[in-house]
Order: structure tokens, then C-alpha cells, then sequence
């Protein structure tokens, strides 16, 4: 049986208004920053992981299809393990150069490679996020693209050496050092290059009928 709607208060002025949360939203993932993007919408959600899913794709995928294919594939394991009243959140973010898919760099030396490639280049940053209960499914790409200046060896060694960015695609965090000191330019959503596209991800729970607001 499905738990009644939760209300929470989102303003506290003369009239409070209030946001209903129709689902208990599950998180699948482990990123640290998608947990924080994600309460910063000020969404009650609980964070639920699952080791071993097999994250290959076919190679015939076009580029683009390929985080829609795996955010998928995320929820089609987890799927067993949800609740009438819950909805599954998983996403999945590739960088894209050139033709070239950059996922997390095994090691610095790949690291390296990844960010020369980036180096002086734009690249398209795309996450897939689908929306998933035991109903329905609902999913969607969000696309930005970014715009590296011509860094220097010393630079990215520097980067590498600090921050260790070896648990993001394409080899850097646009939150971190390299982003503030490095990327010239950016078009479209600044948290969808963080991992997780807060805005698109809030219409469509809307669309989707887990949150009214009254």
C-alpha cells in the first residue's frame, strides 16, 4: 500500500506554503555531489546503492543515447527492490570530445590524457536521468557544453596532484580548481557539469505528478 502524501513547509511567511511529496524518492547512486544537488532542492530522499550492475552498452549506440541507455539500465536492476509508493532516481553523465566518450580515468596517467584532450577544446557534457516506479518509467538528457582554456602540462599535473579526479567522468569537477581556473565558457545547465541537472530534474518530478506545491 502506498503511504499517504508527505507536506513540508517551504516558506514560513504570513501564508505558509507547502510542498507535497507524492513518492518516497530513492537516490541510486553513490556521487556525493548528486546526494548535496539533490537537497538542495529541498527534497526529503533516501540514498539507496547496488554493487556489480554491468554498465556496458552496445557500440552501436550513438553518443548521445548512451547515459539514456545506462540511467535505464541503472533502474532496470533496482526495480526489483521498489515499493509501490516509491521512485527510483538513477543518471548516468558521459563527457564527449571529439567522438571520444572520457568516462572516470583509471589512473593519472589516463587522467592526463583525458584533460589534454580537453585542453584548448569544447566538449558536450550529457547526463540521463530516468524516473522510475513500479507504474511507469520517465527519463530524459540534459546537454552542456563546455569550453576548456589551452592549460599546461604543469596545470593539469597541479590539478591531478590535489584533487585526484579520478571518480569523474572526463578526469575534472567543474566545482573544483580546474573549473574556476580553466573552463572559458559554458553553455547551458552549470549542475548538469556537476553531475545531476536540478532544474530539468524538478519539472519533470512535476510532470511526473510526485510533487504539487500549494
Amino acid at each position: 500500500m502506498a503511504t499517504q502524501p508527505r507536506s513540508f513547509r517551504m516558506v514560513d511567511n504570513h501564508l505558509a506554503i507547502m510542498q507535497t511529496l507524492h513518492y518516497q524518492l530513492i537516490l541510486a547512486s553513490n556521487s556525493p555531489r548528486r546526494k548535496q544537488l539533490l537537497q538542495e532542492l529541498d527534497l526529503p530522499f533516501t540514498v539507496r546503492t547496488m554493487q556489480g550492475i554491468d554498465e556496458h552498452y552496445p557500440d552501436t549506440l550513438a553518443v548521445e543515447e548512451i547515459p539514456l541507455f545506462l540511467s535505464k539500465l541503472k533502474a532496470e536492476a533496482y526495480f526489483p527492490t521498489l515499493a509501490d509508493d516509491e521512485l527510483l532516481i538513477t543518471a548516468d553523465t558521459i563527457v564527449a570530445c571529439e567522438g571520444y566518450v572520457l568516462g572516470k580515468p583509471a589512473n593519472e596517467a589516463e587522467a592526463h590524457r583525458m584533460l589534454t584532450m580537453l585542453s584548448g577544446h569544447s566538449h558536450d557534457v550529457i547526463t540521463a536521468v530516468a524516473l522510475t516506479t513500479r507504474e511507469q518509467q520517465r527519463a530524459f538528457t540534459v546537454t552542456t557544453k563546455v569550453t576548456f582554456a589551452q592549460l599546461t602540462k604543469e596545470e593539469i599535473d597541479y590539478y591531478i596532484e590535489h584533487y585526484k579526479p579520478f571518480d569523474k567522468a572526463g578526469a575534472y569537477g567543474i566545482q573544483e580548481w580546474i573549473g574556476h581556473a580553466g573552463i572559458t565558457h559554458i553553455e547551458g545547465s552549470y549542475f548538469n557539469v556537476v553531475g545531476l541537472p536540478v532544474a530539468r530534474l524538478y519539472e519533470e518530478l512535476k510532470h511526473f505528478g510526485a510533487i504539487t506545491i500549494s
